[in-house]
């Protein structure tokens, strides 16, 4: 039985991790002639409460966002992928990978990271890629290394 990947998306947050991630993906979408979404989730529960925002510091992480994807959209473009999306969102981001940016755009592959920054979240709820592993609905490659 042969698979056949049409869209895939990477789930990147600027680590060494991710950008591993990056790169199977890279080959995969080329390979597969896929559509490949490269998507990075503002951690909005990091900041204060939406009443007391630092609209500074919100600003910031979506510069970074912004800047990240257009690198990565660039890499993967010189790489062959002929058709890249850049998907920035806000929330937390092992729901919205799987409940929002996956279902909405018919994502039949997530590619990430076996960790990423945020070492609080693992230790005391669990990884982004386990949660994601475990409630994805369609299948997920974890990248352990180059």
């Amino acid at each position: 039985m042969s698979v056949h990947y049409k869209t895939i998306l990477v789930a990147v947050d600027g680590s060494d991790e991710a950008r591993r991630a990056l790169k199977r993906a890279i080959m995969l979408a080329t390979e597969h002639g896929a559509k490949l979404l490269i998507v990075h989730v503002v951690d909005t529960r990091t900041f204060p409460s939406v009443e007391h925002y630092d609209r500074m510091i919100f600003t910031e992480a979506e510069k970074y966002a912004e800047e990240l994807l257009t690198e990565y959209k660039e890499q993967a473009i010189d790489e062959g992928v002929t058709d890249v999306t850049m998907i920035i969102d806000y929330g937390s981001p092992k729901v919205k990978i799987i409940k929002d940016v996956a279902k909405t755009h018919v994502v039949d592959l997530i590619v990430t990271g076996a960790t990423g920054l945020n070492a609080v979240e693992r230790f005391l709820i669990g990884s982004v890629s386990e949660y994601i592993a475990r409630h994805a609905r369609c299948d997920v490659l974890i990248v352990r290394k180059d």
